[in-house]
């Protein structure tokens, strides 16, 4: 009799470890060359440092991840999912800075099922009526930054303000969340993506003269247009507002003192003062050399994220429903403090305002002034029927 029971015994062991994976496998395809390139090494690198962290693990399991550069280009973008998708058959993907690329891979890696943790980019079409079980979105909805910025900018009385942004989804998500609460006169100018050079639109402003401005211009665009404006003697007369995305540690490095002054929003700040975020900063500034921003925080939490789930479906990666339900139940500590996510897998967090100037080691970097939004949702997620 006890062989038989040691039989039926190892007989169930195995059933039970059939279905667990043997090593997590990530498809990571981000914008790491041209104007962009800033956004995307510091989401990869933030991605890394937590996989390192985990020992080269994702929720007990051998972590591999797999990196490509989309080149800020839907069909390279496309294609390096299909080959992740098909052929290296990853289990989960992240990486995609920019909203234009991100709607454009998303149908492939939904019909794929396989699951898109976006540590940047949040289109409202996917926090809408295109929302998708496969979809979560550990940063933001697109709106919600340039929200808060509108609300303290309304809040504060400023009366004319030009808008300047690139003539693309994310752009036009940014006009929508600042004027969803900023109420004044608003003049808007739209730029093509990854220009930099701001004659025309400067010669606008000048025309103009707003009291406020404010603008979102990602990666190297941001980093210009600073220069370029101050240099035209334009920051004397006009205050400047952006989301924290244009505005953070990436763009203050290459642009410095000209940058002081400047306030902007987020969900993050390397000043946070809890003991993830503590050793997070720590340990990017031990690891590369730099203050981490807001994008490194969003590829560090996708990571823990990722990480969570894994281990509370015991590997078993193959089981798209419980997977799904771990990834809603938010099982990680994030670096911006406690969120959750919404009924469209967009998060619902508090949003802060923030400004540039000199820290006690007499760094540029920004500073948390105080919070414009608490436990803040999309404006989409009614649309959302998630099926």
């Amino acid at each position: 009799m006890l062989p038989r029971l040691t039989a039926l015994a190892a007989a169930l062991m195995l059933a039970g470890s059939v279905h667990a994976a043997d090593k997590v496998k990530v498809g990571f395809v981000s914008t790491l060359s041209g104007p962009g390139a800033g956004l995307g090494v510091d989401i990869r690198d933030g991605f890394n440092l937590a996989v390192k962290q985990l020992n080269g693990k994702l929720g007990g399991l051998p972590a591999e991840v797999l990196i490509a550069d989309d080149q800020q280009n839907p069909d390279v973008a496309k294609q390096a999912t299909d080959k992740l998708l098909k052929k290296d058959k990853v289990d989960f993907m992240s990486g995609i800075v920019f909203s234009n690329i991100m709607l454009a891979v998303g149908p492939a890696v939904f019909q794929n099922q396989t699951f898109y943790i976006s540590a940047n980019a949040g289109p409202s079409q996917y926090a809408g009526e295109q929302c998708n079980p496969f979809f979560f979105n550990v940063a933001w909805q697109n709106d919600n930054l340039h929200e808060a910025v509108g609300k303290y900018v309304q809040d504060k009385g400023f009366k004319n303000v030009v808008i300047v942004t690139p003539n693309y989804p994310g752009g036009k998500d940014a006009v929508s969340g600042f004027k969803r609460y900023y109420k004044g006169k608003t003049e808007e100018i739209y730029t093509k993506l990854g220009q930099l050079d701001y004659a025309a639109e400067l010669a606008q402003i000048r025309a103009a003269k707003p009291d406020a401005l404010f603008f979102f211009l990602p990666g190297g665009m941001g980093i210009n247009f600073v220069k370029q404006f101050v240099a035209a003697g334009l920051s004397r007369d006009t205050q400047l507002f952006a989301p924290g995305f244009s505005a953070d540690e990436d763009v203050i490095k290459a642009v410095g003192a000209p940058m002081m002054g400047m306030f902007n929003s987020s969900h993050w700040a390397h000043d946070m003062d809890n003991a993830e975020n503590k050793r997070f900063v720590a340990e990017f500034e031990k690891e590369y050399g730099r203050l981490p921003s807001l994008y490194a925080s969003q590829g560090y939490d996708a990571a823990l994220m990722m990480d969570a789930a894994v281990r509370d479906v015991k590997g078993n990666l193959a089981d798209k429903k419980a997977l799904q339900k771990a990834l809603e139940a938010k099982r990680f500590k994030s670096v911006r403090g406690d969120f959750k996510f919404n009924a469209n897998h967009y998060p619902v967090q508090n949003y802060y305002l923030r400004v540039i100037g000199k820290d006690g080691q007499g760094r540029v970097t920004n500073k948390t002034m105080g919070t414009i939004f608490t436990n803040h949702a999309d404006a989409y997620a009614a649309q959302c029927k998630m099926k």
